[in-house]
Formats: C-alpha cells, structure tokens, sequence
C-alpha cells in the first residue's frame, strides 16, 4: 500500500473512531439532541363491568384515592368578566335556554375563584383608567391529571382564550402555582388539553379511566372538583341519563352523562368517577335558574363521557381537531306522517337548510331531502347524523342516500372540513317590524307581502317573492319552526309570491296534517313541517 494511501486510510479511521467516541460520550453525558416530538401513550380504560357492593367505605376510599389527581386551575384572561359568566354565550337576564347553561367559574369580574383573599386590579393599586383599558379577568376551574408528563384534561371554556394558565396540588400550599401551557382543544365536546410547564420534584398522580359505555342510569358516581373555590370537593349522586342531547352551539349538540350528584361554578374540567375510582365523565355544565341560586347546583348536571375524550385525545395532543361537514341544517322527522316524505319508518333527518357553496349544495341536496343513510350506515335521527358527518374525515367522497319526492336516490358528497366559529358566524338573523298584511290563523301566523323596502332589509335575492312572517304565535302549532323573518317561497310543493297566496294554499292544509313549508331564511332555502290543529 502507498504512502499516501496508507496515511487517507488511517485518517479516514481516526475520523471514524473519533465521531463514534464523541457519540457515545455525548449519549452518556446527556448531550445528544433530544427530539420535541412526543409520542401519546392512551390512558388505559377498564371495560370491566360494575359488580360488587357499597359499604361505608366506598366513597371514603374513592376520595382518598383520586383526589390527589385532581386539580384547581386559575386562569387570567384579558377580556369582559360578563364574557366568562354565561355558558356558551348565553345572555343574562333573561329566562331563555341560555340563561340555564351556565359556566362553571369560580369567581369573576377580576377576582379569583379560587381564593378569596384574591384582589382585583384597582385594589393592588393601578388606576381606574389603567384598569378599564387593561382588565384582566381572574377564573377558577378544576382539570385531573392523566399521565406523568405532566398532561391535563379539563373543559375548553376553562382556559379558552387565557393568557396565563396555573396549576395547584392537591396537599401543597395554595399558593405553589405551577405554569401550564394549552396543548389542544376542542369547542364541540369543551374539552382541552394543556401540559405543566414546570413540574413539581415528586412523581405526580395520575387518573385512572373506566368505560362511559358500561355506565347506566342509577349507577353511583362521585364529582371531585373545585366549587366557588372550595378546592377537592367530593359529592356523590347517581348517573340520572346517559346520551342525553345537549345543545353546543345553534344546530349542532353533544352526547352527555347526565347526574345528579352536586357540580357548581368551579367544578368544570373535574373528573366524574365510577365506585372503582375511575373517570367516566368530565363535568361540564349545569341547569341553574341563574340569578335566584347564584347560579348554583339544581340537581341537573352534564358530563363529557370519557369513551368520547379519550379517542379525542390523539388529535388533543397534536394542537388540532379535525372534523367533516357536508353544510346543512337538520330536523327531525315528524312522528305522524313520515309517510308522507316516502317514509315507511320513522327513521332519518329532514334537511331544512343547505348552505351555499358548501358540500352538500354542490353535490345536489335539496331542502326537504330526508337523508336516510351515509357513507354506508343507516340514518336513524338527527343526531346519528350529526355523529356520522363530524367523524368522517375532511376529504372524504361519501354516499349519501336520500328520500325526495317519496323516491330513493344516492348522491356523492366530498365532506368539507368544519370551521364552528366560522359556521356559528354565519347564522345571524334578520327580523322584520314591517306591518301585516294577511293571517295564517290556523298555524298562528301573521303574514305579510314582501316589499321592495323588506327585500333589501333581508338580503333576499333577485327574484326571490313570497310572503314575509310578521309574527309567531308562541302557542300556535308553527312556534320554534317559524320564526318573523321567514320568507314563505312554497307550500306543500306548491310556489307562492304574496302572503294571500301563502295564506290560500295553508287554509287547504286540512287539519291534522303536516305542511311542508319552504322558506327563505338568512340566505339560505329552509324546508321546515308544520302540524295543522
């Protein structure tokens, strides 16, 4: 061998050699790159069934064992304190729906949920302008630990929209806070993951998971949260229902657990448990008559089941969920005469609305279309439905088998991916105040012609005639499928320019029977039934 190649040669190993050593030592000196890529270990979930009996210490045993993964989480957030204090929106002050749904916070208005001795910005001394232009709210919420990392479960509008999020333990000082971040969050089932930034020097607690599935009305259950600050709490009721619609947002609502045992302002993030211990819920939300009780505990509370967040929590932890839409809004087929969509069961979900320029207006559905099958599996109501579209990936080309005209037909639709802030955005409504002109008595409506003036008032396109609803009886058969505003285009198939028109073809409706009404409503063609008395 060469000279030379003999000096490339031992150059070339000394090089070698020399990476494989700087390998090694960096690998024992802890100096090697550690990848931020982390994978997600699934709680592991115990599908065994319930079995065994209570004695008196069963909740003992239960409290003593989880309480210590449970947790209080406060919150700052730069925004209105009357923006934390309604669930989902809601308004205050008046007796509707939203008024009953309220949030689970602690506190409010810039002082803390969590502690009383909590002051708020004017108090610590900044001036009153100072204040209003840079308020910050204080909240208080509960979450539960559910791995060693240091991950957290609790309820979206918990840490929604926070600018600090901070952690205490159970057993430590109330104030040892520990920072956390939002790892991923979820508006549809309010549910949120976030992670401890900083970790405490001892092996943290973690949640152990049951099966929501096995969990029937009359079980046992136990709440552990932080009520108005109360921190670890323990109440004990039963599971009052279990899949029980629960409205979300307009249109769209969630499965939940349904239990009687006490949850209030505070509790909202905090792990609902079985007998064993083991999570089955996170609770969420309560029916409160609002300003009589402060808002509290009426005996009527909701739980997130754990089977839906745990299979949410992959897409929890990589910072989005991915869910489909296909662009309509939905009813129920009446329970008398289905027969006459072509129905021969009371099976489906009526389409009264299509979205312009979404999915399913693109690939041919039709208000009034009944979709009674999609993407290959059976339609039984609305909320299967809703189920089936959410689940499907964006992207998607499903199947989707309709009755129109009392005849089967299928139609492919390419599954748009669901914005819930964009699509609640899009559901603002127009009411008229222009004076009547024709009755529809019998359904208890008030009607009117659609003037030029009233066009422009609704956005109605070129074109577009019928006959305006000035007025709803909230006692006549049309209420809560009717509303001032509506647009009446057809009735039972049949076109309608003026409210005498629509007024004739509704007194033809003999009574007992279902009218089939096109609207037009928020820019959209709405097919809604109504029953004739």
């Amino acid at each position: 061998m060469s000279t030379r190649k003999t000096t490339l040669f031992y150059a070339t190993l000394i090089s070698v050699s020399s990476l494989i050593v700087g390998m090694i030592l960096a690998s024992r000196l802890n100096l090697s790159p550690v990848s931020s890529a982390q994978s997600l270990t699934l709680p592991p979930a115990n599908s065994a069934p319930i079995a065994g009996a209570i004695d008196a210490q069963t909740f003992r045993n239960v409290a003593k064992g989880q309480s210590p993964m449970v947790v209080n989480i406060r919150t700052e957030t730069k925004q209105r304190a009357q923006e934390l204090s309604d669930f989902f929106g809601g308004g205050g002050g008046g007796q509707g729906p939203d008024d009953l749904l309220r949030r689970f916070f602690g506190g409010g208005g810039g002082r803390g949920g969590d502690d009383p001795n909590d002051q708020d910005d004017n108090q610590r001394g900044q001036s009153p302008n100072r204040r209003r232009r840079d308020q910050t709210t204080v909240a208080a919420g509960t979450g539960f630990i559910i791995n060693a990392d240091g991950l957290i479960l609790t309820n979206n509008h918990v840490v929604e929209g926070a600018t600090k999020i901070e952690v205490s333990l159970y057993g430590e000082d109330l104030d040892q806070l520990y920072e956390a971040k939002l790892i991923g969050r979820d508006a549809l089932t309010d549910t949120a993951l976030i992670q401890l930034t900083k970790k405490p020097d001892h092996k943290l607690p973690e949640a152990k998971f049951g099966d929501s599935s096995q969990i029937a009305a009359g079980d046992w259950v136990i709440a552990i949260g932080n009520p108005f600050g109360f921190r670890h709490t323990v109440t004990v009721g039963v599971i009052s229902a279990t899949e029980r619609a629960f409205p979300v947002t307009d249109g769209r609502s969630s499965e939940m657990l349904q239990t009687d045992a006490a949850i209030n302002p505070g509790n909202s993030g905090g792990p609902l448990l079985n007998i064993r211990g083991e999570v089955i819920g996170m609770n969420t939300a309560i029916i409160s008559n609002g300003r009589e009780t402060g808002g509290g505990n009426l005996g009527i509370g909701f739980a997130v089941p754990i089977n839906t967040i745990r299979a949410l929590l992959p897409q929890l932890h990589a910072g989005k969920v991915t869910r489909g839409r296909i662009g309509v809004q939905i009813t129920a087929v009446p329970r008398d005469g289905f027969e006459e969509f072509g129905l021969k069961t009371r099976k489906g979900a009526i389409v009264s609305s299509v979205a312009p320029d979404g999915a399913a207006a693109k690939a041919g559905i039709q208000p009034g279309d009944v979709i009674v099958e999609f993407n290959g599996k059976s339609v039984n109501n609305t909320n299967e439905l809703q189920n089936l579209v959410t689940a499907t990936k964006p992207g998607t080309s499903a199947p989707v088998k309709v009755i129109r005209d009392a005849k089967e037909r299928t139609i492919n639709v390419t599954v748009d991916e669901l914005d819930l802030e964009a699509e609640q955005g899009r559901l603002s409504r127009n009411r008229p105040n222009e004076p009547s002109e024709q009755g529809g008595d019998s359904f208890g409506l008030t009607l009117g012609n659609v003037t030029p003036q009233m066009s422009r008032r609704l956005q109605l396109p070129s074109g577009v005639t019928g006959a305006v609803i000035t007025d709803v009886d909230p006692n006549g058969p049309a209420a809560g499928a009717l509303r001032p505003g509506d647009v009446i285009t057809a009735v039972n198939g049949t076109r309608v320019s003026n409210a005498s028109e629509a007024g004739r073809e509704l007194q033809r409706v003999q009574s007992g029977r279902i009218a089939r009404i096109l609207v037009h409503r928020d820019g959209n063609e709405v097919f809604v039934t109504v029953r004739k008395e």
